[in-house]
């Protein structure tokens, strides 16, 4: 399997669960993933964000621009 079809794959297997997106700036976006395209734009639903592992604030749905992401991975889902 190529490095493009293994990326592939793992988009399709996240989208729709909750995820970890981290910024180069550290903050940490966690949520429910909605869309993602080529660039690494971030669509999330059901948005916190936590700054030096603190919750900070809850948004609804939040839009993250791919050239700010370091990574993004996925999150065990809350109980």
């Amino acid at each position: 399997m190529s490095r493009k079809e293994a990326l592939s794959q793992f988009i399709q297997q996240i989208h729709g669960r909750p995820v970890v997106v981290k910024l180069n700036s550290g903050v940490d976006y966690r949520g429910v993933l909605a869309c993602l395209d080529g660039y690494m734009n971030i669509a999330l639903e059901q948005t916190e964000e936590y700054v030096n592992g603190q919750l900070k604030n809850k948004y609804g749905d939040a839009f993250i621009r791919g050239n700010n992401v370091l990574y993004i991975s996925t999150q065990k889902r809350r109980v």
